[in-house]
């Protein structure tokens, strides 16, 4: 596929041959954003695990400390005072049986970003594991959508939590922000992400944990981090 000039322009000042601390890998993401918008800021690990292998799984949820800039559209199961409750939340669509045949038929699939439901109402929304699951929306307790206090899940996911699974290639994504943060803003969250999936690290892998690290951009190149750098991420690296 032909490159823009633009792109062409942005590519040629990334070193390929180096791996970038995180504060300068984010000040090059956006200083080589070629889009004419607030680009999304996002972060690509390769992981050292065969997801095929069920005590190698690597999913969690982590709370960005500066959100992601973007606000979640939240979907709630739910019913009397915890259906209220989320709508109190914020959340954009509360419902029960009747959402959940609508959506159980593909209906509304593009107007929520992530989905919670009350432990009582689980035996129904299971049903739509082949609707939400390859989306990656199926509520599940471990992530913290499958509760109770749906309130405060919607809190949380509105104020910047996020989930991740690493998918069949061993590759998970993040968003970390928008061109418009500030260098400290990105790292920080890049750094939450990080913490993270080093505290997930199944005993099971072997070897290299992050064998790869990327930033990029919307439209952006892709500029290669140094993953396996875990401290002092805010100082530029010939000082590190």
């Amino acid at each position: 596929m032909k490159r823009s000039k633009n792109l062409r322009s942005a590519d040629a000042k990334i070193d390929r041959e180096r791996l970038y601390g995180p504060l300068e890998a984010v000040r090059l993401a956006k200083e080589t954003s070629t889009a004419k918008f607030d680009a999304t800021v996002e972060v690509a690990f390769r992981l050292g695990v065969d997801p095929r292998k069920a005590d190698q799984m690597v999913r969690g949820t982590v709370n960005l400390p500066h959100g992601t800039g973007k606000t979640a559209r939240v979907l709630v199961f739910a019913t009397g005072e915890r259906a209220a409750a989320a709508e109190a939340a914020g959340a954009e669509i509360v419902g029960s049986d009747e959402l959940i045949a609508e959506i159980a038929k593909g209906d509304r699939l593009n107007e929520f970003d992530a989905v919670v439901a009350t432990p009582d109402l689980m035996g129904k929304v299971g049903r739509l594991g082949r609707v939400l699951g390859p989306r990656g929306l199926m509520p599940n307790p471990k992530t913290g959508t499958v509760t109770p206090d749906v309130a405060k899940a919607v809190t949380e996911i509105k104020g910047g939590k996020i989930e991740f699974r690493v998918d069949k290639h061993a590759n998970l994504h993040f968003i970390i922000g928008k061109t418009s943060f500030g260098e400290q803003q990105l790292v920080e969250n890049y750094a939450a992400a990080l913490d993270e999936v080093m505290r997930l690290k199944p005993s099971a892998a072997k070897g290299r944990y992050i064998k790869k690290a990327t930033i990029t951009t919307t439209m952006g190149p892709g500029i290669p981090v140094d993953g396996n750098r875990t401290r002092n991420l805010l100082v530029e690296d010939e000082a590190a």
